[in-house]
């Protein structure tokens, strides 16, 4: 079982950066592949980054590739997704979410390959 607990969000305007945090705790953190996923507002919650139990693999969505950034700390049990020029179409809430095991075929993609999920971080950015 792990706990994660997200942190970073909040209000900024378009053109902005954030950094959002995911702190894990619970069973070893390094044995977690780690991604992020958002949801607006009358949307599905959809994929947004993933990253490798050691960081070595990264993946994107296409509508944030280039602009943020996914990293891992195993030493601290935090994920990490940095933010910049953020667009008012970036605005929803951020969830984190850990995987037991490593990725396969394109499996960082799918929210139901996820195990634990966190509650929640909102992001909203002003035109």
């Amino acid at each position: 079982q792990v706990q994660l607990v997200e942190s970073g969000g909040g209000l900024v305007q378009a053109g902005g950066s954030l950094r959002l945090s995911c702190a894990a705790s619970g069973r070893t953190f390094s044995s977690y592949a780690m991604g992020w996923f958002r949801q607006a507002p009358g949307k599905e919650r959809e994929f947004v980054a993933a990253i490798s139990r050691s960081g070595g693999n990264t993946y994107y969505s296409d509508s944030v590739k280039g602009r943020f950034t996914i990293a891992r700390d195993n030493a601290k049990n935090t994920v990490y997704l940095q933010m910049n020029s953020l667009k008012p179409e970036d605005t929803a809430v951020y969830y984190c979410a850990a995987r037991e095991g490593e990725y396969y075929s394109g499996s960082y993609y799918y929210r139901y390959e996820y195990d634990y999920w966190g509650q929640g971080t909102q992001v909203t950015v002003s035109s």
